[in-house]
């Protein structure tokens, strides 16, 4: 780790043939195709700083370069002599609390969303007195010092994470060593209120960063379809995102799965502690299996939802993730009562938007159901977009009345 890096920059330049003007209206990625990658390029350290330059060698704005991945060159800040220290990294930071202390009422959402809040590759989730920083990009992990000095005074938390478990770590070149950076991790999953439930994250053993802030908001509609005594179904569960959420509004019940036993007892403990243990189970087992069991049993419910991992994370894992998101809507239709609800959500950002909405439509087709799409939603606005870069806007969830 190094306290800051010297505005005497190398300096890397486009090919003729890159696209330096979507770079000069704002997308943020340099990918390797697009780079001059000579000996002295190649020889840089992963994370250094870089003033990029075009074709012509006029200056483009200050870029930090890895070598060894897809995504070479990752913009920072516009003056190419900007000091990248703690008081940049303050400034940052500043502009994204105002940001979340206009929305939420409690310090419990994602404070730093990557490029959308001017730090790549840079995750931070707040809970509380507590912040877990996911330091995804090379040049993160250099400045990783000057972040949480910089996190520490502007946040006044007394506990930060850092959690290594991104897989994009691994396509970076960097470490999978989670640990305490200030303060002590907790020894126990921590209680976040959201919308009137209480959930519980496990900040150092859990996925991601112990919580999915994301989506707090069809969280919210699917309570709303809920609250007049529903029956729920939460597939891919994970701590009960959306079951706690549906129970805490007025659902008669709600059954959570997930193959993950750990996961299902969090939300067990989430459902004590919103006091709807009564009206909560559980059930392990893969999503697909149980989804069928379920429907071999004659289950009905009012309200389903299933909110999957990634099934497309790239490109190239399209087709066959579009095909998973369409059997899990053939599966789940059957289980949903007439003029009851289905929620279907994709993580993919290479699925996007019509894309899966048409597997939807397909496998609810497939189950000899018939749909009204109610509502289309996305990741709440402490995940904000980057418009000139479609991966910030990774979350869909398509609410139909069948």
């Amino acid at each position: 780790m190094i306290a800051s890096l010297s505005p005497s920059r190398p300096t890397i330049r486009l090919k003729p043939k890159a696209n330096a003007r979507a770079i000069r209206r704002g997308f943020p990625w340099v990918y390797a195709n697009e780079l001059v990658t000579d000996r002295r390029t190649r020889a840089l350290t992963e994370g250094t700083l870089a003033v990029l330059e075009d074709d012509e060698r006029r200056p483009m704005g200050l870029f930090a370069i890895n070598p060894r991945s897809k995504i070479i060159a990752r913009f920072i800040e516009a003056d190419p002599a900007a000091e990248i220290g703690a008081d940049w990294f303050a400034a940052r930071l500043s502009r994204a609390l105002a940001l979340r202390e206009t929305l939420f009422d409690a310090p419990f959402y994602r404070l730093v969303h990557a490029e959308a809040d001017g730090l790549p590759g840079v995750v931070i989730d707040r809970f509380g007195e507590t912040c877990v920083v996911q330091p995804n990009a090379a040049w993160a992990e250099r400045c990783l010092d000057d972040l949480v000095e910089a996190l520490v005074a502007v946040t006044g938390v007394t506990t930060v994470l850092k959690n290594a478990g991104g897989r994009t770590r691994a396509l970076e070149g960097l470490d999978d060593l989670s640990l305490a950076l200030r303060g002590t991790a907790p020894d126990a999953s921590v209680p976040v209120p959201m919308n009137g439930a209480t959930y519980m994250a496990d900040l150092t053993g859990g996925q991601k960063t112990g919580l999915f802030f994301d989506q707090r908001p069809n969280h919210a509609f699917a309570a709303r379809l809920a609250r007049g005594g529903a029956r729920v179904l939460d597939v891919f569960s994970h701590v009960g995102g959306f079951s706690l959420a549906a129970l805490s509004a007025g659902a008669t019940s709600a059954l959570a799965v997930d193959g993950s036993s750990a996961a299902l007892e969090l939300a067990r403990g989430g459902a004590d502690a919103s006091g709807v243990n009564e009206r909560f189970e559980i059930r392990q087992g893969d999503a697909f299996e149980v989804l069928a069991a379920l429907a071999a049993e004659a289950a009905e419910f009012d309200v389903v939802i299933c909110d999957p991992p990634a099934f497309a994370p790239s490109k190239s894992a399209l087709e066959a993730g579009l095909r998973a998101y369409e059997r899990i809507a053939r599966l789940a239709a059957p289980l949903v009562a007439r003029n009851g609800f289905l929620g279907l959500c994709s993580c993919s950002h290479a699925a996007e938007i019509s894309r899966f909405r048409g597997a939807c439509l397909r496998g609810i087709g497939r189950a000899g159901r018939q749909a009204q799409l109610i509502h289309t939603g996305a990741a709440g606005p402490d995940h904000p977009l980057l418009p000139q870069l479609a991966e910030s806007g990774y979350l869909k969830a398509l609410f139909f009345r069948l």
